[in-house]
């Protein structure tokens, strides 16, 4: 959404630059995750066990066998359902054992024991969750309508709920930090057949895209504060 004219400062090179910067590390991100994954989803486990396995092996040791485990259409779509205690893998980590699929599987599984043993930022990413979806769907809305009817109110509301997300990614990051960590402890000790090196690169290069996502969300909030703060100095 382009909101570059709506304060009369006409063309906003600092919002095209913003754009431009942030889908750039969408860009390089994602590249970089599903390069990574590529590359270890050719290198099988010697010990050809599948995801699926391995995360019902981590989730048994760790005490969080009550967790449900299916699979889910579509590639790199993995995660767990709080909601209903289910991990959902993708088929190719269901059924394969790449090392990617297992690393992929076992990070997974760590949201699951989050879950079980009341990891705090993951408790509250949750709770957080249904306030986020709401204010996503309304804050640009309310900030074309804020600054269209002239309405310095509506606007910092619109910047207030964004804020929102902001706050949501950057929980999200030590959630996801925490996981690929159980993940890699485990493997480290009971999977000793599969390749390190290339867990870690897979669950590294999948931290990098919260990285970038957390950026760009605070990036993009500090731009509507600018603005937010340039208009009501007029």
């Amino acid at each position: 959404m382009y909101y570059g004219y709506g304060y009369g400062y006409g063309m906003d090179w600092t919002y095209l630059l913003l754009m431009i910067v942030t889908m750039a590390l969408g860009l390089i991100t994602q590249g970089y995750i599903r390069s990574t994954y590529a590359k270890w989803s050719q290198v099988p486990s010697p010990g050809g066990r599948t995801g699926a396995e391995m995360a019902r092996r981590m989730l048994e040791h760790e005490g969080a066998s009550s967790v449900g485990i299916g699979h889910v259409a579509g590639r790199l779509t993995d995660h767990y359902d709080p909601s209903n205690n289910t991990l959902n893998l993708s088929e190719e980590n269901f059924s394969g054992g790449s090392v990617a699929s297992i690393a992929v599987a076992c990070h997974e599984a760590g949201h699951a024991v989050q879950t079980a043993r009341g990891y705090l930022p993951g408790r509250i990413r949750t709770a957080i969750v249904p306030a986020v979806n709401l204010t996503q769907q309304w804050w640009g809305t309310l900030f074309f309508m804020g600054f269209l009817l002239n309405m310095g109110g509506l606007v910092q509301l619109a910047v207030i709920l964004f804020a929102f997300s902001v706050v949501f990614h950057l929980v999200t990051l030590p959630v996801e930090i925490d996981a690929s960590r159980r993940a890699v402890a485990y493997l480290s000790q009971y999977g000793s057949d599969v390749d390190q090196r290339g867990a870690k690169a897979v669950l590294t290069a999948a931290a990098m895209t919260y990285v970038a996502s957390a950026l760009s969300s605070i990036l993009q909030l500090l731009y509507l504060l600018s603005r937010t703060s340039r208009r009501s100095s007029r």
